[in-house]
């Protein structure tokens, strides 16, 4: 039996895994071209014990701060490993930031050196973020870095070698593992402190609830940086000692996808909106109607709509992030693909609520998981007792204490709701809440949810605040952006399809919650240009920030549908 069998941290995991199959591939990275690197447990037990033994060599004291910049890959995580296994700390970026943030958080963080990894120079920050690095910031270069004149990590490896088994040190579950910079919408990002004993939190209630096994296969592409990622394919893939694969980018992704095969599926919603809108432009919804009413025939459908996304080995699919409409649920379920909801948060890594497999109920993300204390406040607000449940704030105490109940609950800031076996639904946020000016107060994300239904629309914000009446904002796909460019599609057949969109769903609201209009913006809302956050969620103050000063001249037109 491997000595390191307790898992109990993710240094325990790399080593047992190692010590048990070595030669077993763990990781597999697209290169250029159709080249992959395929990474055994062996072979990264080797290059993380060196850049390690490299990292301890630098003389930084115990516990030093370390940013880690990059997308994922697999030196991404190895990456992380060799700064534990060297006794410090990892700070993850964003490689989606601004050159601002970016700076704030090395300096807040106080990071003594910087990993960098894998960047694409167009749809990263990168070309913002280095002219605002600190000038005297050592950095090393990971594999697909943009940066060639640092050193790299395989000529560190190539002469440096690895810690001997004798000298490993491996961390407490207390010890303090990682500061996750929160993508935040208002203010400063906050660096949320997780020992290796909350990260490896969520592992046990994979296993419990779920019956993760070695045989899972996963493919990342949503943000490592994110707590969710870090825990589902991260921390899962070394406490479960299954494989991962990583997509390359955003016009390689179906065929990353086809070759990964996941067993486990995590996504966000806008993604399992775009594959629904794909399909369903390929396969219109009124002819998937009459063929999956065909016995046998239907079957055959169904398998080969999987198929073609890539999912068709795929037991377990999770959605986490925002709500998805209740009729792209439905539909994947009718797929055969049991979409589970999850809820977490940055403060607690995500480990929170779950749906459980046979136990869905369209709208809530599921019961609280094994360990997880919940309640609803006298506010409405959801408080979340959790064993992932954060360290604190980095170098802020206060902060720490009002976002917490004297009796160690985590304020979460969302509203929400039980049902009668438990399973909690997300209302919105508390702060979220906006009055009009009649007196009336709005949630505006039940209303989203019910506009997010049209598949050339995007992303969705209801507003309006000290107005008579809400109104949405709409931002279109790019693909409808495209065919209006092309003119295959019209503003005035969008206009009517959004007049008939409004008028369906203001019949199924209160008075004070009926939309007055649509503005159709121009922009597009984008990670990059600080629209959305790291995980595709509106920064809603950002948005009103903008748009709110031109609500009574739209007010006053009396339009339903504006274009911008």
């Amino acid at each position: 039996m491997s000595k390191y069998a307790s898992r109990s941290t993710l240094p325990h995991c790399l080593l047992h895994w190692a010590e048990t199959s070595p030669n077993a591939i763990y990781m597999t990275q697209p290169l250029q071209g159709d080249q992959l690197l395929e990474v055994t447990w062996g072979q990264a037990r080797d290059e993380v014990l060196r850049m390690a033994n490299h990292l301890k060599s630098l003389g930084l004291p115990a516990g030093t701060s370390i940013g880690l910049l990059g997308r994922n890959s697999a030196h991404w995580i190895l990456a992380d490993l060799a700064i534990w296994f060297a006794g410090h700390v990892t700070v993850p970026l964003y490689p989606t930031l601004n050159g601002e943030t970016a700076a704030y958080i090395l300096e807040h963080s106080e990071s003594k050196l910087l990993m960098l990894g894998k960047m694409d120079g167009t749809a990263d920050g990168w070309k913002d973020i280095e002219p605002a690095l600190p000038a005297d910031m050592p950095i090393i270069s990971l594999p697909l870095s943009p940066r060639k004149d640092t050193p790299h990590w395989n000529d560190i490896i190539a002469k440096t070698e690895p810690i001997a088994e004798d000298d490993i040190q491996l961390p407490a579950t207390g010890a303090l593992a990682t500061i996750v910079y929160t993508s935040g919408s208002t203010g400063r990002p906050k660096g949320v402190m997780h020992s290796f004993g909350t990260m490896c939190s969520v592992a046990a209630g994979l296993r419990d609830t779920y019956n993760v096994t070695r045989d899972e296969r996963m493919l990342s592409y949503l943000p490592l940086a994110h707590v969710a990622e870090r825990a589902v394919v991260e921390t899962a893939s070394l406490y479960f000692g299954f494989s991962i694969y990583f997509a390359d980018k955003l016009e390689t992704f179906q065929r990353d996808l086809q070759r990964a095969q996941p067993t486990i599926f995590f996504s966000v919603p806008r993604l399992w909106t775009k594959f629904y809108l794909a399909i369903n432009d390929k396969l219109p919804p009124k002819k998937q109607k009459i063929l999956f009413n065909i016995p046998i025939l239907s079957g055959i459908i169904k398998r080969k709509i999987l198929t073609q996304l890539g999912l068709d080995k795929t037991r377990m699919a999770i959605t986490a992030a925002a709500p998805l409409p209740p009729n792209i649920l439905q539909w994947y379920r009718g797929l055969g693909l049991e979409l589970l909801e999850v809820y977490g948060m940055s403060e607690n890594f995500g480990y929170s609520h779950g749906t459980r497999i046979g136990e869905a109920r369209i709208g809530y993300v599921g019961h609280a998981n094994p360990g997880v204390h919940h309640r609803i406040a006298e506010n409405g607000e959801v408080q979340v007792k959790s064993p992932g449940q954060m360290l604190g704030y980095f170098k802020d105490p206060a902060k720490t204490a009002e976002d917490m109940t004297d009796d160690g609950y985590l304020k979460t800031g969302d509203r929400g709701e039980l049902d009668e076996q438990g399973r909690l639904r997300i209302t919105g946020r508390v702060k979220e809440l906006f009055k009009t000016s009649k007196g009336k107060y709005v949630a505006p994300v039940p209303v989203e949810q019910k506009l997010n239904v049209h598949p050339k629309v995007e992303v969705i914000c209801v507003t309006g605040p000290s107005q008579p009446q809400p109104f949405a904002l709409f931002m279109l796909s790019l693909d409808a952006v495209a065919e209006l460019e092309k003119g295959s599609l019209t503003k005035e057949q969008l206009t009517q399809e959004f007049k008939d969109l409004l008028s369906s769903v203001n019949e199924s609201l209160e008075d004070h919650e009926r939309l007055d209009y649509i503005v159709v913006v121009k922009d597009q809302w984008t990670i990059e240009n600080g629209f959305l956050t790291p995980t595709m969620k509106i920064k809603r103050n950002i948005i009103e920030d903008k748009y709110l000063t031109n609500a009574d001249t739209w007010c006053a037109r009396r339009e339903r549908v504006i274009w911008e």
